[in-house]
């Protein structure tokens, strides 16, 4: 019986690394969620979807912005979304359009 099973790619892997599932990787190694040699290759949807939701409520205690977190936090946040903007960029990935166009 084949495996049918969706699974992420892994945020290495991803189209260009920006979209909403390669953003919870970004998140859940900037929160100490998963280590940053774990970018959740091969997990399935609700592996995933755990996550995010583990993510959340992090970002939940800092209003969901960024420029509330605690200042290590902020300047790792800032670190980590500027290394995933160039990269997408690096494969095409245009930040005005929707991911899906």
């Amino acid at each position: 019986m084949p495996n049918n099973k969706m699974t992420y790619p892994g945020f290495h892997q991803d189209s260009h690394g920006m979209t909403v599932l390669s953003r919870v990787v970004l998140d859940a190694w900037l929160f100490g969620l998963i280590p940053e040699t774990e970018d959740c290759a091969g997990w399935d949807l609700q592996r995933m979807q755990n996550l995010m939701g583990e993510v959340e409520r992090e970002w939940d205690k800092y209003g969901n912005l960024p420029s509330f977190l605690p200042p290590e936090l902020r300047q790792r946040h800032a670190e980590l979304y500027d290394m995933a903007t160039e990269r997408a960029k690096s494969r095409g990935w245009d930040p005005e359009l929707d991911e899906d166009e």
